[in-house]
Parts: structure tokens; sequence; C-alpha cells
């Protein structure tokens, strides 16, 4: 018989000084700057440039790109880039390929004004969108083959580190955004947002620099396991022609991941688990879209945004993502989806008093806390629970597949949160109600899973 001694804290809070975990931090910083250009700094944007409300939220329908990039990650796992894979690798090839082409379009954007070319903003927000979902996509994977398939405490500490990574570029960089467009509107320039978007540019280098000190490391030697299933795809079709070859390379990168995860968890779990990653974080887009505007409304200026939001926000999130990922590998992950879900609903009607009280600096802060620990516990337990699920063979793929069905969730029914404000005349406290009943549904589904899931937890 085996007698097993409970880890301590201090034990199990040594996985954070991995030196895999501080490289895991940068690539989650890179991941989340994007999110900020075309976030709350182009919301701000076009708000004041005198856009509606519903204009902005249906704006936010180029977040829709996110829900769609497993249709692409099969390329980003087969295909290499010339020049720039041999000279950076594999991954690290397509990141910095990605983070060049958001350099490029915010340099459009510096040169364009929004009211008069609403069209043109939005199609280069489409730009960066995609550009940004594709380099999500060789993050993600390049940040899960850090550590080891079987390292389940590690994986579960790397989800955390990613989390204070990804919330570290948003946060950080919309401290920068708005500081910087309210320091040239000051100043007396008309197009400080144009110029903002040119100091953006200067991180978007700086995160390109980064990449540079994280090495790729894989335990799987994915190119062969690949064409091993080619193979047998291509003596399945017995046939040897262009066109069999065409369907062998299309079968393989894009149905192989499906029919693994399927065969994996079995067709009504898979269902289910789809299900309630796509209902997770509903709740929490539809207030993340219009908080912004939420807090413009009712008197917050930019700096006032910059320093609750995103300064005080910044430090909550790193502090509870780090606590989320403890209490995920001594609890759970399951168990940690459950807190944070039940936290996210009731987290939200916080900003229903914030709307119905007024403007309040106390409220707003703590509104701001809450939310923030709220959303870094889920984000930790989310991004925990879809790594566990992936195939090495099929990283990338699989990944992608995953969290774009969970952003799904959040854009395209996110989209329409400005309209719905609109519908209920501006009743903010309203709008923060619906958004915490709207995370029921996926802890129904979570319930029901929650036995038969088979996770190296």
């Amino acid at each position: 018989m085996k007698i097993y001694k409970k880890e301590s804290l201090s034990e199990t809070f040594s996985f954070y000084f991995d030196r895999r975990m501080f490289k895991i931090l940068l690539l989650g910083a890179i991941s989340g700057f994007p999110w900020v250009i075309i976030g709350s700094s182009l919301s701000l944007w076009l708000k004041e440039d005198g856009l509606s409300r519903t204009t902005i939220g249906w704006a936010g329908l180029i977040f829709a790109v996110y829900a769609f990039n497993y249709l692409w990650a099969p390329i980003i796992d087969r295909v290499r880039i010339p020049w720039l894979t041999s000279k950076f690798g594999h991954r690290r090839g397509w990141i910095f390929l990605m983070q060049t082409i958001i350099l490029i379009c915010l340099i459009c954007w510096s040169l364009i004004n929004p009211t008069a070319n609403l069209a043109l903003v939005i199609s280069i927000g489409l730009i960066i969108a995609i550009a940004s979902a594709t380099q999500d996509i060789t993050v993600d994977a390049l940040r899960i083959e850090q550590i080891g398939e079987h390292e389940g405490k590690s994986m579960q500490a790397g989800a955390a580190m990613a989390v204070v990574g990804w919330w570290t570029g948003y946060k950080i960089g919309g401290i920068v955004a708005l500081s910087a467009a309210e320091f040239f509107q000051n100043i007396g320039f008309e197009n400080y947002w144009q110029i903002t978007f040119l100091i953006l540019g200067i991180i978007i280098i700086a995160c390109n620099i980064g990449l540079m000190f994280i090495n790729e490391t894989s335990t799987v030697d994915r190119r062969s396991v690949q064409l091993q299933t080619d193979k047998l795809i291509a003596k399945r079709l017995s046939l040897s022609n262009v066109f069999t070859k065409s369907a062998v390379l299309i079968t393989g990168m894009v149905v192989g991941p499906v029919i693994s995860f399927f065969r994996k968890n079995g067709f009504n779990i898979a269902l289910a688990i789809l299900a309630f990653i796509f209902l997770f974080k509903i709740g929490e887009a539809f207030l993340g879209r219009m908080s912004v505007i939420f807090y413009k409304e009712i008197g917050f200026t930019k700096s006032d945004i910059a320093l609750y939001s995103k300064g005080l926000g910044w430090i909550t999130t790193v502090i509870f993502t780090l606590l989320g990922g403890l209490f995920a590998i001594r609890s759970g992950v399951i168990k940690a989806m459950f807190v944070s879900g039940i936290l996210m609903a009731t987290t939200n009607l916080l900003f229903s008093l914030l709307a119905w009280s007024g403007k309040s600096e106390l409220f707003f802060a703590i509104a701001v806390i809450f939310d923030d620990m709220a959303a870094a516990f889920a984000t930790v337990a989310f991004v925990a629970f879809i790594s566990m699920l992936v195939d090495r063979t099929y990283t990338a793929t699989q990944y992608a597949l995953l969290a774009s069905i969970g952003t799904a969730g959040r854009t395209t029914l996110a989209s329409s949160s400005g309209a719905l404000v609109d519908w209920l005349n501006g009743d903010w406290g309203i709008f923060f109600v619906l958004t915490a009943i709207m995370v029921i549904p996926s802890l129904i589904f979570l319930y029901i899973i929650k036995d038969k899931l088979n996770l190296n937890d």
C-alpha cells in the first residue's frame, strides 16, 4: 500500500519558479497585447469620433476571426515559412511574421481619419485580428510544448503564467494606449489616437525582441507522426493520383485532429465539452465589450479608466491568476471552473450597483478588483482545461479548435452587446444583471460532464 503525502503550499507554489514559466509569461504578453489594440483602443477611438454604441458594438465583429482560426491552424502545424523558419524556428517564424503585419497595420491606422474612412479602419482592424488570431495559434502551441505531456501540475501552473502574461500584455498595453492618447490630446494634437498607434508599434518591436529568448522544444516528432497518418489515409483511399494526394493532405490536416478529439472523449461527451467551452465566458464577453463605454458614459476620464481598469486591474489579475493557478493545482481544474463560473456571475452584479449608484471611484475600484479576480480564476482554469485535452501530434490545431469555439461564443454573440444596451434604453444596471445570468447554462453542461472526463489533473 502506498502512502501519499499531501503537497505543501510552498511545494505547490514552487511550480511557478520553473524557468519555463518565465518564457510562458512572455508568450502570454505577446498574445494579449493585440487585444487592447482592437478592443478598448479601437472602441474609444470610434467613440470619441462620434460613432454610436451600436456601431462600435458591431465593429467588434472583427473579433469573430478568433472563433475561426482553427480553419487555418492545420497550415500553422504543417507549413514552414521560407527563410523565417530556418532563421527563427517553425513556431517563432510564424509569430514574427504576424507581429510584423500588426506593426504595418498600426502605421496605416496612424494615417487615417475614422469618421471619413470607417470601412478602411474596420478593414485594417480585421487584418490585425486575423494576424493576432494566427499568432495565437502558434503562441498556444509553443506554450504547451514547453511542458511535458504528463506534467499535469506544471501544465496548470503554465496556464496561470500564460494568463498572467496575457493580462500583462493587455493591461499594460491599455495603460500605455490610454495614457498616451490623453497626453497627446491634452497638449493639443487632434490626431492623438493616430500618434498613440505609433507608440503601440514600438511595443510590438519589443515583443519581437523578447521572442528571440524563447527556445522551441517538442518531445513529439510531429512531422513524422503526421506523415504516418497521411500514409494510412492514402492506403485506405488506395488510388494514387493528384486528386487522391490532395484528399490525403486535406484529410490529414483538418479531419485527423477532429477525429482524434472525438475518438478520445466519445461522441456525446465531446459534444458536451464543446457546448461548455462555447458558453462558459459569454457573460464576461458581453460585459467586457461594453465596459469601457460604460465607464466613459458615467463620467470617468481616460486616465481614470487607465488607473482603475488597467493599472489596478492588472495588479489584481496577476495576484488572483497566481492564486487561481494554486487553487487549480490543489483542488483540480474542474472544481476551479465551477468556482470561477459562480464568481463571474456574482461579480457582474457589482457593475449593476455601480450603474445604479452613479459615478463612484470606490464602487469602481471594488467592481474592477472583484471582476478581475473572477476573470483571472476563470481564465486560468479554462486554459488549463483545454490544454489538457489536446493531442501533442496536433497541438496547434486542436488547441486552436477548442479555444476558437470558446471565442465563438464570446465574439459572435457579444457583438450584439451595444445593441442590447440601446434596446434597454441605456439601462446599464439591467444589462449587467443579464450578463450574470448568461453564465448559468455553461455550468449545467460542466455538471453533466464532470464525472466523465479523464484529465491528467
